[in-house]
């Protein structure tokens, strides 16, 4: 055995081993999936771990980290965002009662919202968060935008491909997604571009940073990347992109692969005439066979000069999708995939953060697209795309 596995040996956690609490063979899976590498010392804490990592917690939750207690208690804790190990100071979760599916939880307080200079132009919703143009057109079919339209998509969609680009080449353990938050939006500014998530709905940053099992929509934070994560950079062009952080395990890269290849798939399909429910067909039989789910949840949807709009477009199978292609829609193609057959979802409470409801990992993949005559353009191509799919 070498010095690393003697390390990571742990001895037998019965209170009433027969055989004498003898080095364990086995490891408990929900602790391999929450990261919870010294078992024996969350099982028996200092009394200086309850005082910091459990202040102001129960009574009841501090008795039930006796030694007699059972190790699933140690579950319970890190899904409600409890951990013995304390965060930095000033550091805190907003949610301690909540149920987390996953090991991961918000690092708060968040940084104050990011300014932009008086020249850069602002969308109907920067003051009060509600995207009154996009209001006004719900239920309206979607637009075929003429050339000059078409060609500030191109333009807008380049300057997104390039301050996604300058993110993704941070992303390293260590970073906060905060971190990230600030890149993005002086890229923005670097451009004269308004970083359009900032106070989109509400939504309190520039960017969206998922994180392991957050499906979409997280907020950055202070919680710095650990090697091993996997995370989406979402930004508004419209595209994102899930990226490792450092070495990643088998599953995690194969989640990543499979993703892309359900977005690369229904991309080929894009053509005039197409149907938009069609797209499903091809994306949930190639999640399925690498032991994946499609989310449901959210979907694909058409963009212009306003941020969602029409087309609605599921990516899953059996979906009642309408509408067919036209030459001079531009819409947006963003496959969810969770490892594992469930596809369902829950929120934070801070009301963005959707998460797999299983605690297991999920990654994305988007790019805004451009129905031409003959095929498709990937307004949002990058290094990943060869060249612009045609029939």
């Amino acid at each position: 055995m070498s010095s690393n596995e003697e390390s990571k040996v742990v001895l037998c956690q019965s209170s009433s081993c027969p055989n004498g609490n003898p080095p364990s063979r086995l490891e408990c899976p929900t602790c391999n999936k929450y990261a919870v590498d010294a078992i024996q010392s969350l099982i028996t804490p200092t009394d200086n771990q309850l005082d910091l990592g459990f202040k102001g917690r129960s009574s009841v939750v501090k008795h039930a980290l006796r030694p007699d207690k059972t190790h699933k208690i140690i579950h319970d804790l890190i899904k409600s965002g409890s951990q013995l190990s304390t965060l930095p100071e000033g550091v805190y979760n907003p949610f301690p009662n909540y149920q987390f599916t996953g090991a991961l939880h918000p690092w708060y307080p968040l940084s104050a919202k990011r300014q932009l200079p008086e020249h850069i132009p602002r969308p109907d919703y920067s003051i009060s968060g509600k995207p009154m143009s996009e209001i006004k057109q719900a239920g309206q079919p979607p637009r075929i935008l003429p050339p000059d339209e078409q060609e500030k998509m191109r333009t807008v969609c380049r300057l997104a491909r390039e301050v996604l680009d300058i993110a993704a080449s941070h992303v390293r353990p260590g970073i906060t997604t905060d971190e990230l938050d600030e890149i993005v939006h002086n890229a923005c500014i670097e451009r004269n571009a308004y970083p359009s998530p900032l106070n989109y709905r509400g939504f309190p940053k520039s960017v969206c940073t998922s994180v392991n099992e957050v499906i979409c929509h997280g907020i950055p934070d202070k919680r710095p990347l650990r090697e091993g994560d996997i995370v989406n950079i979402g930004y508004h062009g419209d595209l994102n992109e899930t990226y490792p952080v450092g070495k990643i395990d088998d599953d995690s890269a194969k989640l990543i692969r499979v993703t892309e290849e359900c977005l690369n798939a229904a991309i080929a399909l894009c053509k005039p005439g197409a149907l938009f429910r069609d797209l499903g067909k091809v994306i949930e039989p190639i999640a399925k066979a690498a032991g994946c789910s499609v989310v449901r949840t959210y979907t694909g949807h058409g963009i212009n000069d306003l941020f969602h709009c029409s087309p609605n477009i599921p990516h899953y199978s059996k979906n009642k999708a309408i509408g067919t292609m036209k030459a001079g829609m531009v819409f947006t193609i963003e496959p969810m995939i969770n490892l594992g057959p469930s596809w369902s979802d829950v929120h934070w409470p801070d009301n963005w953060t959707a998460t797999t409801a299983d605690g297991k990992r999920s990654a994305q993949f988007e790019d805004t697209l451009l129905i031409t005559e003959t095929g498709v353009e990937i307004l949002t191509a990058g290094s990943r795309h060869a060249k612009p799919t045609e029939p």
